[in-house]
């Protein structure tokens, strides 16, 4: 075999078995350093650090990690929290954070006001929120505003809610430009839930390259608790003119509450990591009654 094709060969095999070992990748916690919580977003900030919002804490604001990724085998090496950034305001519900590079400021949408504010790094609010469109400022305020996301490519804002507002069968993925004014509005189909599952979209991602991914999450609670289940599936969306988004699914994982397995993960937050890796944090209602975990998951793309 020719020298080149057999260097061709070595480089597609290392490529397909680095893409099996990402996807591999178990479930980390690091409850050293981070407190219980109710992690709902993420977002880099550049420099391996990442701003993470909770959405039951009770001050409005957002924790700064500085995580650190072995380039090697694909997971969390460390992680460090440099503490709560708070606005001094009470909690709103904070759901979905993004960070925009241009004023070095983050974006956080709150469930429970359905609104979208502005805060420096150190957690003061600028003044500044998204112009929210009236249909959105109605939504059921535990299926509101769940996510957020920025487009640096493009300087768009995308944000929806958890589930269809009243009255309507699909999502609407509202965009807003960086004068902070609504723009384009798409339409998206959720999931249909499986029997006895909440079905909701929980986090919206958009990737260096300006693809859109969506994160539906489907969680099954049983009265006990043991035997909670949920169903995580990442869509890639392209953004074009027909009447509804199309969707493909990149990833499909489920997880399980057992008397041998606590890896159940409601995960909420999801972001880019790197540039074949998205990082995704659960949310373990402050790690209740000591079954929960607050995990962060490497995954593939």
């Amino acid at each position: 075999m020719p020298t080149v094709h057999i260097k061709t060969y070595c480089l597609l095999l290392l490529s397909v078995l680095w893409c099996t070992m990402l996807t591999a990748q178990k479930p980390q916690r690091f409850h050293k350093a981070l407190p219980p919580g109710n992690y709902s977003g993420i977002t880099p900030l550049g420099n391996g650090r990442y701003a993470v919002v909770s959405d039951k804490s009770e001050e409005d604001g957002f924790f700064i990690l500085h995580i650190s990724i072995d380039s090697i085998k694909g997971n969390i090496a460390s992680l460090e929290n440099e503490g709560f950034r708070s606005c001094g305001l009470p909690g709103r519900d904070g759901e979905g954070i993004c960070y925009r590079p241009s004023t070095n400021t983050v974006f956080i949408s709150g469930e429970q006001d359905n609104e979208v504010y502005e805060y420096e790094l150190d957690g003061r609010r600028t003044g500044r929120r998204l112009d929210m469109p009236a249909m959105f400022k109605e939504a059921d305020s535990n299926y509101g505003l769940e996510s957020l996301a920025y487009d640096e490519r493009r300087h768009l804002f995308f944000t929806t809610s958890e589930r269809p507002l009243r009255g309507d069968s699909l999502l609407r993925i509202q965009t807003f430009g960086d004068d902070l004014k609504p723009g384009r509005c798409y339409m998206y189909r959720p999931d249909e839930p499986l029997r006895k599952y909440r079905q909701g979209v929980s986090a919206l991602c958009i990737l260096r390259d300006g693809r859109l991914l969506v994160l539906e999450r489907q969680i099954r609670i049983p009265r006990l608790r043991l035997g909670a289940s949920t169903v995580i599936r990442i869509y890639e969306v392209t953004l074009t003119d027909e009447p509804i988004l199309q969707k493909r699914l990149l990833r499909e994982f489920r997880t399980r509450l057992t008397l041998t397995s606590r890896r159940f993960g409601n995960y909420e937050g999801m972001c880019q990591a790197t540039t074949h890796q998205l990082l995704l944090i659960a949310d373990s209602q402050n790690r209740y009654k000591g079954f929960l975990r607050d995990w962060f998951l490497m995954l593939g793309m």
